[in-house]
């Protein structure tokens, strides 16, 4: 039994979490540098980047390992002779780190919800942005798991603030040209109850006082879900503005006990107009992970984001033109709204005055 609680949390991609230092990689000279986790870290950035690319990982992920390959060490967003090199050096690639784990037995398990993982995502890229003079510049967003949910929910917020004071807030909506989901569950996924197994087992074999299992988020995953679905429904209206691309697993997922995919296919890449789907031959857990550039399906992920990475620039200018246009339009009319109100009030307060 103890065996099959450690094949559950394998799956599930648990890991230690140091509250004193995390292992991340820069370009410069593919150094290691050790220092404390931030929410958003640049792991690669160009001289002249013309688009970024913002990688958020799934449930009980890690912004590195997630997208580590566990036998070469490779990091493909931000070693030098991976994606970078395949952009020509033409981009920045962040990384978003939260905490969405279900079951850690050392740390805090997370209570935040979705929306509070989106809207951080937002403020830390507008904040990022701005410092770095790059608010108008192309997004494009690598998601796997339940981070694809996280940045639909992000981007329909981002794209529902349009009021004068938080337009920096609205920016990341217009920046956005594409997203690759790599399964990530949109219409749910009944192998998220795996989490919940693996909750009880904890909860059956380690002492209560020492875990924390608080399973919202996981509760947000499972099949008919009221959230998972108002958050794809609310995405609906907006895809059309924007490039994406689905990815599925192919391979089951060892669980010690048996094997199955984590996200089948018809949930993690529905069959929709205007998008590209494709199968990745890995497991959940391994498929935005690449040993090399010869991995299966690395040629695959890397086209579409260099295909969206030409495409961004001069479509998303183009956008931000048109947004500035309809921000002007929107703002006169405001003001001509006040202008009449106080018109009004001032002859109502005349008119009683005589």
């Amino acid at each position: 039994m103890r065996k099959r609680v450690r094949a559950v949390l394998s799956a599930l991609s648990i890991s230690k979490r140091s509250s004193k230092a995390s292992v991340s990689k820069r370009n410069r000279g593919d150094e290691v540098l050790i220092k404390e986790r931030t929410t958003l870290t640049t792991v690669f950035e160009g001289e002249n980047p013309a688009v970024d690319i913002v990688a958020v990982h799934g449930l009980n992920g890690d912004a590195f390992k997630t997208f580590t390959a566990t036998q070469t060490g490779k990091f493909w967003l931000g070693d030098s002779d991976m994606l970078p090199q395949d952009l020509r050096g033409r981009c920045r690639v962040l990384t978003f780190s939260y905490p969405a784990s279900v079951a850690s037995i050392l740390g805090r398990a997370s209570s935040d919800t979705i929306l509070h993982h989106a809207t951080t995502l937002v403020a830390e890229l507008v904040a990022d942005r701005e410092i770095n003079n790059a608010l108008e510049r192309p997004i494009i967003f690598v998601c796997h798991s339940l981070g694809g949910i996280v940045v639909k929910r992000a981007l329909t917020y981002s794209a529902s603030r349009t009021g004068h004071k938080i337009e920096h807030i609205h920016s990341i909506y217009v920046s956005t040209f594409g997203v690759l989901f790599f399964g990530t569950p949109h219409q749910g996924s009944r192998a998220a109850n795996l989490a919940t197994i693996a909750q009880r087992m904890i909860d059956t074999f380690v002492p209560s006082r020492i875990v924390d299992t608080d399973s919202r988020l996981l509760s947000n995953l499972r099949e008919s879900s009221e959230v998972l679905q108002d958050i794809t429904d609310n995405f609906v209206p907006i895809m059309a503005r924007l490039h994406i691309c689905f990815f599925w697993e192919q391979e089951k997922t060892d669980l010690g006990f048996k094997w199955e995919y984590i996200v089948v296919e018809s949930s993690a890449a529905p069959i929709l107009d205007n998008t590209d789907r494709a199968g990745i031959r890995q497991d959940h857990r391994n498929m935005c992970r690449f040993e090399s550039r010869s991995s299966p399906s690395y040629t695959l992920v890397v086209a579409t984001i260099a295909r969206y990475s030409r495409e961004a620039p001069e479509a998303i200018a183009h956008r931000w033109a048109g947004e500035r246009e309809m921000l002007h339009s929107t703002r006169k009319h405001e003001a001509m709204e006040l202008l009449e109100t106080a018109n009004k009030t001032a002859k109502k307060s005349e008119k009683e005055l005589s």
